[in-house]
């Protein structure tokens, strides 16, 4: 079982950076984000808040978060971090849910693209 870190940022830009050195620091891959846009989105430095999620082994993971953390405080902030050792099956369930799989994405197509 694979261990997960998840570190909800402030901003896609942030969120990119973050994972990207989170990977760089440690074995590990990174599961689709996930995003939150909260009722007091104005008062947010960045009025969106992105999850990034790592697996791996415990260590990796740790590695992971230690160096995505850093790449976000240093840009527009994090919000919070969690690690989980071994998930339980419910919280595997749960992890696999992510508002950007809302709606079914548009296709566009040639008559479409010849309108504008």
């Amino acid at each position: 079982m694979e261990a997960v870190g998840m570190l909800e940022v402030f901003g896609l830009a942030t969120a990119f950076a973050a994972a990207d050195a989170g990977c760089k620091a440690g074995n590990v891959r990174l599961e689709n984000f996930d995003k939150n846009k909260p009722a007091n989105a104005d008062e947010l430095p960045v009025p969106l808040i992105v999850m990034i999620k790592f697996r791996g082994q415990v260590a990796d993971v740790e590695a992971a978060l230690e160096a995505a953390t850093a790449k976000a405080e240093a840009m527009t902030g994090i919000v919070t971090k969690y690690k989980i050792s071994r998930p339980t099956e419910d919280t595997e369930k749960m992890l696999k849910l992510n508002a950007f799989d809302k709606g079914t994405p548009h296709k566009v197509t040639d008559e479409e693209v010849e309108e504008i």
